[in-house]
This record gives structure tokens, sequence and C-alpha cells, in this order.
């Protein structure tokens, strides 16, 4: 539904020097997806956006909508923001804050004054009723929650029908509790409207919470493109494994491959079992990614085919539900999540243990 191929914008400043934007980023996206540009402030996700919404002139690269070319630069297609039939919600909403929540929702419409009055009503009334503001049309913008302004932008953003949402960080305005809340708002918002998003966030959660597929950029370039599961689970490299949710990554030396495992020197000459998703051109210099909650501490070795390695614990952090322990390991310091009530053997001393899938052999050691 959505195809950007070799997608390129650049931001120089006045010596030349590159200080942002997106190089050769390319996806397609089915209908009804929800797709997150995932990472780090000036990575270049808002910059793709932009370019898709048409507020941006790409230097290079074409984007189309149902087989519509809305920019090929060889071809020199550029059509004009208001005529690409898009519907974005802004980091800041952008509610008018002296117009009425319908008069908000309607303003697409009636600036473009292609539809009589009774059918801008009857659009309006149709927008609010998907995001549950039905009854607030006379309501002041001044008199709006957060979260009931983020959902008339929403209403707004799609009153036109749209074939397309562009979603730029909207819920970062909000406090902590209330984002948590609307995150399944969007979710269950955007399932029952249909609609294809592309979606822009810094966080992490919110990419794993809502996304079907999730594109990881990292200095103007796309690292991985996958499921959740995939991003999480299967990292293309140090960064992703280290910008999506907290890993370990264990310096190592892959010493032999053969079908998808791999048996990896870390730590000071130890060997372990992992999985291998991925070529590796140097099995001198690689990484094992392993997340917190794929080891478990045992005070004695186990057995059974798991990976085990000898530490001591170093410090504990309650996190609620949940503790945080820091075990030290030949100089490294692994960070393990365990249930808050887990007793810790009194010396400190322990075993970690873990399942050889859940170590991924990544190409490079981490920075």
């Amino acid at each position: 539904m959505l195809r950007v191929e070799r997608l390129s914008k650049i931001f120089e400043n006045v010596t030349d020097q590159i200080v942002g934007g997106i190089s050769d980023a390319s996806f397609e996206l089915e209908a009804g997806t929800f797709f997150t540009l995932l990472g780090p402030s000036g990575c270049g996700k808002t910059t793709t956006l932009r370019c898709i919404a048409g507020l941006e002139t790409p230097d290079r690269g074409t984007i189309a909508v149902d087989d519509r070319r809305l920019f090929d630069a060889k071809a020199r297609v550029n059509v004009p923001v208001e005529q690409r039939a898009i519907g974005m919600v802004f980091q800041s909403y952008a509610i008018w804050p002296h117009m009425t929540v319908a008069e908000n929702v309607a303003f697409p419409l009636t600036v473009a004054k292609r539809s009589k009055r009774a059918e801008i009503a009857a659009a309006v009334q149709r927008a609010l009723t998907v995001v549950d503001l039905d009854g607030f049309q006379e309501r002041s913008a001044t008199r709006l929650s957060g979260g009931q302004q983020q959902r008339v932008a929403l209403a707004r953003a799609i009153v036109h029908e749209p074939r397309l949402l562009l979603l730029d960080e909207p819920l970062s305005n909000l406090d902590a509790q209330l984002r948590d809340d609307m995150r399944g708002e969007l979710k269950r918002l955007q399932s029952k409207i249909g609609i294809t998003t592309v979606y822009v966030t810094h966080d992490q959660s919110e990419a794993l919470a809502l996304s079907d597929r999730i594109a990881v950029i990292d200095r103007g370039r796309i690292t991985q493109i996958g499921s959740p599961q995939d991003i999480y689970f299967r990292p293309a490299n140090p960064f992703v494994a280290r910008f999506v949710g907290a890993t370990n990554l264990l310096p190592g030396r892959l010493l032999a491959m053969s079908d998808g495992r791999g048996q990896v020197e870390v730590l000071g000459g130890r060997q372990i079992q992992c999985v291998v998703l991925q070529l590796i051109d140097d099995p001198s210099a690689v990484s094992v990614s392993i997340r917190p909650e794929s080891i478990r501490i045992a005070a004695a070795p186990v057995s059974g085919g798991d990976n085990c390695l000898p530490g001591r614990v170093s410090g504990v952090t309650f996190l609620g539900a949940t503790r945080r322990v820091d075990v030290a390991s030949d100089g490294v310091i692994l960070q393990v999540a365990t249930a808050a009530d887990l007793p810790l053997p009194a010396d400190g001393e322990v075993w970690l243990a873990f399942a050889p899938e859940r170590a991924v052999v990544l190409p490079g050691r981490a920075a």
C-alpha cells in the first residue's frame, strides 16, 4: 500500500558537514499495517515522516501510495501536501484553542471547500464516533484533557478518510499513566479504522506494544526492519540490541558454527552455545546479546544443555514486581531480571544459566 524506495534527505550545516536526515530508506507496507520508525533523537525518523507527508522535499528516491507516485526524484514528480490525501497528527496536536471540537475536526474539510455543510457535519460526526468523542462537538478545545485533545487530533486526521495516517510522537506530551492508557486506545482505534499507519517514536516500549512492524534507525540509516518479536529477540547488531530494551552484550570470539548454532568464547576463555542468525564476516570480534529476563540465577551449576557462567552478586535494585540483580562475572557486570521475592545466596556466589537460543551472536563489538 505504501512503498518507499531509496529515500534520502540530508541536512548540512554551514561547513558542509552532514548533521541529520535520512539516507537510502526503503520499505513496503501492506494495507492496515501499523509501522513504527524507531530511533534516538536526530536519527532521521521524523524527516522520513515529513517526506512522506510532503512537508519536506527529498533529495532522491520515490514514494508511492496505492501505486500513485507522490514523489519521484528522477521523474520530477512531487505531489503537493494538500493533494496527497494523507492524515497527520503532530507532536503538539495543533488544536485550535478558539474553536470547538467540531470546528477543529472539520477544519481540513472547510479549508478544502469541496464539501457541503451537511456533508461536513456528517463526516465530523463519523470521525468523533470512531474516537469515542460523540457528544463533544460543542465543547471548547480549552476544556479538554490531554488524552481528549489527542483524540480530537486523530479525528481531524481521519475526517477526510485518508488511505495513510502519519503520527509524529503523539504520546510524548502525556504523563506516564495516561501515556500507558493511550497506547491501548491508539492501537484499538487504528485496528477499528483499518488504516495504514506510520508512527514515529523514540520510546521502545511504545514501538513494541503498538507495532506490526518496526524499522530501527541509527544515524540516518535503517539498520533493521521486522516484527516486534524479531527486533527484540533477534537484533541485527549491537545498536539494535541495546536500544530496544535492556540487554547484556558480551564481547567474544566465534569458534565454530553449524546449522545456525555457534560456539563462542567469552569472559576470559569460557565457551557458550549461541544462535547465529546472520553471516559473520569477522569471527574474531563478535558480541553475544542476552536479555536480562532470559537469565536465571542458580546456587549451583545446572545441567540440561543450558549455558552456565559463575558470578557474584554486586548489586540489587527493587523495581516493584521485578528486581534487577547485577552480577559480576570475570570482570563484566551482567544484569538479571528476577521476581522481586526470589531468594539469593547469602554469600552472593551464584551461577547464571540461560538457554542457547536466548544468546544471539551479533557482528562486531559493542562500542
